[in-house]
């Protein structure tokens, strides 16, 4: 992957170049003076491919040694080397010129150095200063020719800023040659780069103003230099009187600014905007009064004097000649404020217009936009703003929720809740702590004016979302046809979608409070297991069983997402026992993996002997009157995705007390046809178990929550817009708090790390187990590389993606073992670093008793190791895969489980790696990585998990310089994802650029074993 380098190059602007971590040797001897071609520069074309920008060269002075140039990383860890210090030398290297703007939007195929992030810095400041007006307009003159810029004004904390940039510049970003053997100091390029990005940001910022701001009304001398001062080109064409003329007048502002970058400021603009009296006079009680139409309002300029605060002088006091003497240059120093201020808030530049501007007259949406946002544009600058004691800029008008539900208690004291005690809502607006009536509400909406007096005080109010809202509540919301359902009603708390206006309060009691108040679990007792129920929960899983209690009696969908071996099983038997115990024999439909079948079928008959469980599966399955008469005699009906599919038209004709959807991932795509299918059936309650809500990405989450309660996060659409693409490109923490609040009633999610679990979990130590390729490996691995990267690099599409994904699987492959990738049935010997130190592992495993669980992706490498480990090592080798039958994977279950069977079991990933308890084994080896951290976890949890009494030891296998590293680093990435929000595979590899792909698949030295 190429570092990418920025520098300032004076009369040319932002440049980029970039190097390769290594690069073949330069010469063997050479000129310290003339620059030679940088050895390992990225070339033209590839900095194109990386960013937009015109081509051009750069000869910069590098840390050098004899004959080439030192890599960055060793540059900046040159104090550690031994040997003589590394001398500047000058190197040629292609560069891109680029707009500053396009700063912050580059390739992620690259990384980049200290110095894009410093020029990201200047850039910063520079839009700050030009956001607050802290700039001035000059004129710079070389000889006869004359350019109009803009120039930056650093006073106070600018001008400490500025100097603290200066002393970071980076050396790289000081490395171009502008006189033999020299550079330019830091300060001449940090201040040539803030005035020209200064100038350009200010131009931009003309150009984009709404309404339009246009500098070139004057005419003449001055007139000529506004207009370079606005357009593009900043050239001034005059004739040399007229030329010096304009420079004199425009000194006096140069000497303002040069004198504010060394010193403090005598004074400071002051805006004071008050009521000028009325058209009418109304009495005090007069409603009409609250509309305020008839109020004039003025803006008054006036200057506060910095070294005594005390001092307020009028524009009066300043253009009549008071103010001489009690400020340096009072009127130069008024114009130069105001003329500053115009630029943040453009309303103001009317009125500077005439020769002696002292107040200006606003209209009243004029009024209410300064009161709303200009007003505080211009205190971000830095000026003062005196604003009406009537104005109260924080009172909004928003809606009021008041909603009342039942108790929660009372909620999980029976197994269903009518819909009338669902709860009651009531709408009202309101501004502040004050409610509007509708008769209110009506004058003002008919008032048609953004500034209304409401109880003596101004507030803020668009009328067109003011008649929205009288029309809402006349509709009458809080006396619907019938009563929300529990997930309406907490819809409606979260997102008032239909709202016209923002919800700014709710109160809510009974369960709606609790929820909203995240304190359910505080106030829901443990339900009563009935007599029939053979477990003894422990304390968290009694609370699991509450709040599926609570869930369930409202109608709501809910996700279990306990991490695995918590007991999500058992918890839900014991709702199932408590609800049957209620006389509720309404069948449940369970949905899990083919291996899971018969755990829910010996779990159930362990802990709920009462529930009468049928499994609906196999070739010999029941359909038609035989599948209902099933049914109706079966409280647990358990059944897999795939069996659910194939005969969805049968199960969707049955009403369900409640669907299960145990390993709920399964369902994670909602296009597949099976999630399809299981969208049709009809339930009363919907359940999901799951130990990973999100996967692979936030869709996954949004398809789990939208099958249990539909259109709780809205469409695929809107979800992707609001959340998944925030979160997931950007990182964006405000979207993942909004998400967690939304999603949190719904999912109860507890870990292996909670301080109330962790007492009654064994410990889990992770392990990188490192090992090298052997020269075969080595071999076959470059060969694959070398051919696959140039049939990716002629082909496009689709078929591009399925030649690097045939290339991953080809070089996983090879890691594993030669034979693996060829297929040839050849003996597996020593020709596998991966499988040597697998040898190794599993003896010291063997001798010190414990049990293992290896987990491969791959079936056929599975059928590989048996033989070959049980005659290395001279013990049994167990295999479970997808290809066994039910009973045969059950007795090896039972037979490892017990102790009396092999002690090393293998399992195929996608067959054991969830659903299983395998607690025999203390000890976990991933032979090759998957692309997902949730998966992987899933299958350790086979081991990890209520019941293991003794330390979990993961070992994860690992080459470095292999894909197999670069999997290591995808799945780091991926955990701090899922941390976000509760927790693609190989395809964003199909995405990257050909020379990232290339950096990614290529073999690295430390790969071979020497």
């Amino acid at each position: 992957m190429p570092l990418v380098h920025a520098l300032w190059s004076p009369g040319r602007g932002l440049l980029l170049w970039a190097e390769h971590d290594r690069g073949p040797a330069g010469t063997s001897s050479r000129s310290a003076r003339i620059a030679l071609p940088h050895p390992f520069a990225v070339s033209s074309a590839q900095l194109t491919a990386l960013h937009p920008g015109k081509p051009t060269s750069a000869t910069l002075l590098l840390p050098s040694r004899a004959n080439r140039p030192l890599a960055s990383s060793e540059a900046a860890a040159g104090g550690k080397r031994r040997g003589p210090a590394p001398a500047l030398r000058p190197w040629s290297v292609p560069a891109l010129i680029v707009d500053a703007a396009e700063l912050d939007d580059l390739d992620d195929s690259a990384s980049y150095g200290a110095s894009v992030t410093y020029l990201r810095a200047v850039a910063r400041l520079a839009a700050d200063l030009v956001r607050r007006g802290r700039v001035l307009p000059t004129l710079v003159r070389q000889g006869d020719a004359a350019e109009a810029r803009w120039r930056p004004v650093l006073q106070g904390v600018d001008f400490v800023a500025f100097d603290a940039l200066v002393a970071a510049m980076p050396p790289v970003g000081r490395a171009e040659q502008i006189a033999p053997l020299t550079g330019a100091s830091p300060r001449a390029l940090a201040t040539d780069a803030l005035y020209a990005l200064v100038d350009a940001a200010v131009r931009d910022r003309l150009a984009r103003a709404d309404p339009p701001v246009d500098l070139r009304g004057s005419r003449g001398a001055a007139g000529v230099w506004l207009s370079a001062l606005q357009g593009g080109l900043p050239r001034v064409e005059l004739p040399l009187g007229e030329l010096g003329v304009v420079a004199d007048a425009v000194a006096k502002w140069d000497e303002v600014a040069d004198a504010a970058d060394t010193a403090v400021v005598d004074g400071r603009a002051c805006f004071r905007l008050a009521e000028a009296g009325t058209l009418r006079q109304p009495a005090e009680d007069d409603p009409d009064d609250q509309t305020g139409d008839g109020t004039k309002w003025q803006l008054r300029f006036l200057l506060r004097a910095t070294a005594d605060p005390s001092l307020l002088l009028s524009a009066g006091q300043i253009w009549s000649g008071e103010a001489n003497g009690l400020v340096r240059d009072p009127k130069g120093l008024f114009v130069a404020e105001l003329g500053r201020a115009a630029l943040v808030e453009p309303m103001l530049a009317p009125a500077l217009r005439g020769t002696q501007p002292s107040e200006y007259d606003l209209t009243v949406e004029e009024a209410e936009q300064f009161l709303t946002s200009g007003a505080t544009r211009l205190v971000e600058a830095g000026f003062e703003v005196q604003l009406p004691a009537t104005w109260d800029g924080r009172r909004r008008l928003g809606l009021r929720l008041s909603v009342r539900s039942t108790p929660a208690e009372q909620v999980v004291t029976r197994s269903r809740v009518g819909r009338d005690e669902l709860g009651g809502f009531r709408w009202a607006i309101a501004v502040g702590d004050d409610e509007i009536g509708e008769e209110e509400l009506a004058r003002l909406v008919a008032a048609k004016t953004p500034l209304v007096r409401l109880r003596g005080r101004w507030i803020s109010v668009d009328a067109d979302r003011l008649r929205a809202g009288l029309e809402f509540l006349r509709r009458d919301p809080h006396r619907p046809a019938r009563r929300p359902t529990a997930a309406e009603l907490l819809e409606l708390v979260h997102l008032a979608r239909e709202a016209p206006l923002p919800v700014t309060d709710v109160s809510a009691d009974g369960w709606v409070g609790d929820v909203l108040a995240e304190r359910v679990h505080q106030t829901l007792r443990p339900v009563e297991l009935p007599p029939s129920f053979r477990a003894t929960l422990r304390p968290y899983q009694q609370r699991g069983v509450a709040w599926l209690a609570f869930m369930s009696a409202l109608g709501l969908g809910a996700c279990l997402a306990d991490d695995m071996g918590l007991g999500k099983t058992v918890q839900t038997l014991a709702l199932e026992a408590v609800e049957r115990a209620d006389d509720d024999r309404r069948p449940t439909l369970v949905l899990c993996p083919m291996s899971l079948v018969g755990m829910w079928q010996r779990e159930a008959a362990n802990f709920a002997p009462g529930l009468r469980v049928h499994a609906h599966h196999g070739s010999a399955r029941a359909h038609g009157d035989a599948l209902a008469e099933q049914v109706a005699a079966a409280d647990l009906v358990v059944t897999t995705y795939a069996t659910a599919a194939r005969d969805a038209g049968e199960l969707e004709a049955v009403a369900w007390r409640r669907l299960v959807l145990d390993e709920a991932h399964a369902i994670k795509n909602a296009d597949t046809a099976t999630a399809k299918a299981v969208r049709r059936f009809t339930a009363g309650h919907r359940l999901a178990l799951t130990g990973t809500p999100v996967e692979n990405r936030l869709a996954d989450l949004w398809s789990v929550l939208d099958l249990l309660n539909p259109g709780l996060l809205g469409s695929r659409f809107e979800f992707r817009q609001r959340f998944a693409t925030p979160i997931e490109r950007s990182g964006d923490t405000a979207a993942a708090a909004a998400l967690r609040r939304l999603t949190r009633p719904y999912l109860l999610r507890r870990v292996k790390t909670d301080p109330a679990i962790v007492p009654e979990l064994p410990e889990k130590l992770e392990i990188r187990q490192e090992y090298r390729l052997t020269r075969e490996q080595g071999t076959l691995y470059c060969a694959i590389v070398d051919e696959m990267m140039k049939k990716i690099e002629n082909s496009q599409g689709i078929k591009r993606r399925g030649n690097i994904l045939a290339a991953i699987t080809k070089l996983k492959q090879v890691c594993n073992h030669p034979a693996h990738l060829l297929h040839d049935g050849s003996p597996i010997g020593h020709r596998s670093g991966k499988v040597i130190r697998l040898e190794e592992i599993l003896a010291e495993i063997l001798a010190s008793g414990d049990r293992v669980l290896c987990f491969t992706q791959y079936t056929e490498f599975g059928h590989m190791l048996v033989p070959h480990l049980a005659d290395r090592l001279g013990a049994e080798v167990a295999f479970l895969h997808g290809g066994l039958a039910k009973g045969a994977r059950d007795a090896i279950v039972e037979r490892f489980q017990a102790g009396d069977g092999p002690r090393i079991l293998l399992l195929s990933l996608k067959a054991g790696g969830s659903g299983l308890t395998l607690t025999a084994a203390s000890q976990v080896l991933h032979l090759d990585r998957w692309w997902n951290p949730a998966v992987e976890n899933q299958a350790t949890d086979r081991a990890f998990r209520i019941g293991q009494g003794r330390t979990v030891q993961v070992r994860k296998f690992v080459c470095p310089g292999t894909i197999e590293d670069r999997i290591d680093t995808l799945i780091t990435q991926k955990r701090a994802l899922a941390g976000m929000v509760v927790g693609e595979g190989e395809s964003w590899l199909t995405e990257l650029s050909t020379d990232a792909l290339r950096g990614v698949l290529t073999l690295g030295e430390e790969a071979i074993d020497d």
